[in-house]
């Protein structure tokens, strides 16, 4: 399977007090470049794009900017453009920091059994909550996407051929307040 990477840091990052995909992982890089390494520690030769603000501890990452009305959109503006061709998308935002390449790997092989032919998006689901974010998105979706009206993640998800997986990977569980912050940062001491 050849994968790429559609890394999400669009965020103004209010809640936290500045841009997500800045802030420091505990890894040394930032949260976004601690993705991006997770991504190419399993799909070296995959392509990464930025959609949203460039990573400054990566400034060699294509950016394409983000219209700001949230992700959905900017989904759909992405969907628009060009992309390099590859079987799936793994469409993650930068504040889903806990995943690891083990939890990527066996995300992948959990998605490669549920879709073998990379026809439908497949999306996670934890503790009850979809989760859009962090699922593979068949390259093959782009232009459906790109010619939907949905505003809303879930409503983008559901306009397309989908199917949803059940589990409990850490990386499904997005840092997304302070009280996460907090939580993920004494995880890591």
């Amino acid at each position: 399977m050849k994968a790429g990477l559609l890394l999400l840091t669009g965020g103004r990052g209010a809640r936290l007090g500045s841009p997500k995909h800045d802030l420091l992982h505990p890894s040394g890089t930032t949260w976004g470049s601690h993705l991006v390494t997770v991504f190419q520690s399993v799909f070296p030769d995959g392509p990464v794009q930025v959609l949203g603000e460039a990573l400054m501890d990566r400034p060699d990452l294509p950016v394409m900017d983000d219209p700001r009305q949230g992700p959905a959109v900017a989904l759909r503006h992405w969907a628009a453009a060009s992309a390099p061709i590859v079987n799936v998308w793994w469409v993650v935002a930068c504040d889903q920091v806990r995943w690891r390449e083990e939890d990527l790997r066996s995300w992948m092989a959990l998605a490669q059994a549920a879709d073998p032919d990379h026809l439908r998006w497949v999306i996670g689901r934890l503790d009850g909550f979809l989760q859009p974010l962090g699922g593979l998105l068949p390259h093959c979706l782009r232009p459906v996407l790109a010619n939907s009206q949905a505003r809303s993640l879930r409503g983008l998800a559901e306009s397309v051929p989908h199917c949803i997986l059940d589990n409990t990977l850490p990386g499904w569980r997005d840092v997304d307040t302070r009280e996460a912050r907090k939580a993920f940062e004494d995880e890591n001491v």
